[in-house]
């Protein structure tokens, strides 16, 4: 299996009502990122804007096979965090 790039998925105020609306197909909001570094210099306004608890991360890891996720969510001083992760 190839590496592929770095994704995020969340929902949005905007998403679900647009969702509920018929106005798109999936309430989800699915951003891909070149690099992991860059996913996680956006995280913090991600999860910001997020209606989730948590946002999944999926993400292939160097020198491994498979898909490895991270739920992320922010901490008591508003900083991105780990909260579960593993392989899919």
């Amino acid at each position: 299996m190839a590496n592929f790039k770095p994704q995020v998925t969340y929902t949005t105020k905007d998403s679900l009502r647009e969702y509920r609306n018929n106005q798109i197909k999936s309430m989800y909001i699915v951003e891909q990122f070149k690099t992991y570094r860059e996913l996680k210099k956006a995280l913090t306004e991600i999860l910001e804007k997020s209606n989730d608890v948590y946002v999944s991360v999926v993400r292939s890891r160097r020198n491994e096979w498979g898909e490895w996720f991270e739920h992320w969510q922010l901490d008591s001083k508003r900083k991105p965090r780990i909260i579960k992760q593993g392989w899919n």
